[in-house]
């Protein structure tokens, strides 16, 4: 459809010019007619370990000038349906992490009354507290699909209540994300305490840990999960420290043993049907990233979680 945007193909324009938006899409600053948003939150006052996710999204941008409009495995076509656009980055406070919440929060109230469904790069992760904040005045409540080696319920670091390690403790305590509805998959690691998982499984929340995850096909379990979530509006999280460093080293929190690149694929593409009503992409780190390959492998995931929202078509 000659209305709807279109990526500039790499045959009318060389993949290493043109605009560093994504995929080298039309960059809006209306959201008017708009299905849906991609942002950059470059942001990382909210780490623990290593900093560098302010420079993600634009490493993200960058990587993904080589991806294609179709996806030749699903068969889906995302810009023959929806209208996509990315609208830039939130101007966020480099010496605040609570104004930069605040930021990131007022700026989705405004975004998502227009019914666009918005696709954010991070970023650290704690920019996903407030993005929930804001959605679960819209929509409730939502269902949560949290892929990560880390669970991200700590009470605090350092004695402060919101971090990228704090986010969902808050998230169940604020009412959020429906705890039996949540679903944290890939975690792994050492702990402080062996109850660091736990906890979070009182509350409801249904973990799915790497090792019993190792050389399986993710395409069922993610079927199953959509089957449980139903039509329930639901929020993807998508760190990439949950793949193995091996294959995704430029992060701020690597731990080894994680997802594979391909069980990612299986388990957005298993998500299809779900009632996606925003998703983001955390954690990319390209001081640590030298080969370009973690951004590049969070550019796809992004055009594999774009290919799975809702309206989009088969080609």
């Amino acid at each position: 459809m000659a209305d709807l945007n279109q990526p500039i193909s790499g045959n009318d324009l060389a993949r290493f010019s043109g605009p560093n938006t994504f995929m080298r899409l039309p960059q809006a600053t209306s959201l008017d007619g708009l299905d849906v948003a991609v942002l950059g939150v470059p942001m990382d006052i909210g780490t623990s370990w290593r900093s560098g996710t302010r420079f993600g999204p634009k490493e993200i941008r960058a990587e993904s000038a080589m991806i294609r409009p179709y996806n030749m495995a699903t068969g889906a076509a995302p810009f023959d349906s929806l209208q996509v656009a990315d609208i830039g980055d939130l101007a966020i406070n480099t010496f605040s992490l609570a104004d930069s919440l605040r930021i990131i929060e007022d700026s989705y109230d405004a975004i998502l009354p227009t019914g666009v469904i918005p696709m954010a790069m991070g970023g650290d992760h704690s920019i996903t507290l407030p993005i929930l904040r804001s959605i679960a005045k819209k929509h409730g409540p939502v269902a949560l699909v949290h892929v990560d080696a880390h669970a991200d319920v700590n009470d605090e670091m350092f004695g402060e209540k919101e971090t990228h390690g704090t986010v969902f403790r808050r998230a169940y305590e604020e009412g959020l994300i429906q705890a039996d509805k949540t679903y944290q998959i890939g975690l792994r690691g050492s702990g402080y305490a062996a109850s660091d998982f736990t906890e979070a499984q009182g509350w409801g929340f249904q973990h799915f840990p790497a090792q019993d995850l190792w050389h399986r096909h993710l395409t069922e379990m993610g079927a199953e999960i959509r089957r449980d979530i139903g039509n329930r509006p639901t929020y993807v999280t998508y760190d990439i420290d949950s793949l193995d460093p091996a294959y995704a080293p430029g992060t701020g929190t690597p731990e080894i043993g994680g997802l594979t690149t391909p069980q990612a694929l299986q388990l957005i593409r298993s998500l299809k049907g779900l009632n996606i009503v925003g998703c983001d992409l955390v954690e990319v780190s390209p001081p640590y990233d030298t080969s370009g390959n973690t951004a590049l492998t969070a550019a796809n995931l992004l055009y594999e979680l774009l290919c799975v929202l809702p309206g989009v078509t088969k080609k």
